[in-house]
């Protein structure tokens, strides 16, 4: 029985996981776009103000979700790292 269970939470947190993967990739898609679009334009591959907003937004949200907003923010500024690195190959 406790295998059951035990069996269930993993079942249930691949499944989240897999779910991640998916939205994130969702994400970088969108993010290339922007990159493209920063690139075309002339625009920084970095914005400091959209990002400090972002982080922001996300502290708010993880703490109305009960998650720590110190690791929501560790997150989210290693996405946002992943992404200005891409932006700057694009140049």
């Amino acid at each position: 029985m406790a295998d059951e269970v035990l069996r269930g939470y993993r079942e249930s947190i691949d499944n989240i996981d897999a779910a991640l993967v998916f939205m994130l990739a969702e994400r970088f898609k969108i993010t290339q776009a922007v990159g493209r679009h920063k690139a075309e334009t002339g625009l920084p591959p970095a914005d400091p103000n959209r990002e400090d907003a972002q982080i922001a937004r996300l502290r708010r949200l993880a703490a109305d979700a009960h998650l720590d907003p110190e690791f929501s923010e560790k997150f989210l500024r290693f996405i946002i790292d992943e992404v200005i690195r891409h932006h700057e190959g694009m140049r």
